[in-house]
């Protein structure tokens, strides 16, 4: 059996709806026993975090994105689904997400969410 790698996420805390997903989502890996499976990154604590991959801190401040173990970086909902389906109990939902009709959907679903969050993060 191989060991599966951990992957990061990085995310902005500031935003009090991007936290608390995070922290539903970590709870849901500590809840499932899961805690290695990932590391979470707080963009506004180590906003240089993502510099190699040419991204910045409102970068983040628009999407969440996750490194897999393979180093491939993930942006929106593609990051979404990686996450999910790390967690026991939501995989299936990372997998739907990640089937071609639906990704497309989810990707347009999640940026046309993202881009009223970042605008309304940005009034406050």
């Amino acid at each position: 059996m191989s060991e599966q790698r951990q992957v990061e996420v990085f995310y902005n805390s500031a935003c009090p709806v991007c936290r608390a997903g995070m922290d539903d989502q970590r709870g849901a890996l500590e809840k499932a026993g899961a805690t290695d499976a990932a590391a979470f990154t707080d963009m506004t604590q180590t906003p240089q975090a993502l510099a190699e991959d040419g991204l910045t801190l409102d970068d983040v401040r628009r999407h969440f994105y996750v490194r897999d173990g393979d180093g491939v970086l993930h942006r929106g909902a593609d990051a979404a689904a990686v996450l999910l389906r790390l967690t026991p109990r939501r995989r299936w939902l990372g997998w739907l997400i990640s089937r071609p009709v639906l990704r497309s959907l989810a990707r347009a679903g999640y940026d046309w969410f993202a881009d009223r969050l970042y605008a309304w993060n940005r009034r406050k």
